[in-house]
């Protein structure tokens, strides 16, 4: 299998090793991302997380211990416990994976954050774009 971050991307004559290499390139489309939402239940973040990887959305979703998030909702300062679910994914399935988080939620106005994985391992990224194509 090809390396997946090195798509797109010209010949790189810093040396770098493979694993070091970035995964996206100025001027090229991001390749792969970390998404993170926040959910009101362990239950929930569970089904959330298993739902994106049975769909083939993410390739692992992690869930982090109970968080306190304080934000104002409604005119009112809110503080509440929730769970943090990162899911990682290749930028193609980010549309699908977007849209699954919307419908599955249960917040009026989930969190749903986008970042770039700007580096990573060759063989995990590789990974990565398997299970989510």
């Amino acid at each position: 299998m090809a390396d997946p971050t090195l798509q797109n991307e010209p010949s790189d004559p810093s040396g770098l090793a493979e694993s070091a290499r970035p995964s996206d390139v100025p001027g090229q489309p991001t390749r792969f991302l970390t998404v993170m939402t926040t959910i009101d239940s362990e239950p929930k973040a569970e089904r959330l997380a298993r739902g994106a990887i049975e769909g083939g959305l993410a390739a692992c979703a992690q869930i982090s211990a109970p968080v306190t998030s304080v934000f104002r909702w409604e005119n009112a300062v809110e503080t509440t416990q929730e769970w943090q679910v990162l899911f990682k994914t290749a930028a193609p399935a980010y549309e699908a994976l977007e849209a699954y988080l919307l419908t599955a939620h249960d917040y009026d106005t989930p969190e749903i954050i986008a970042t770039p994985v700007t580096r990573g391992s060759a063989e995990y990224l590789a990974w990565v774009a398997k299970e989510t194509s």
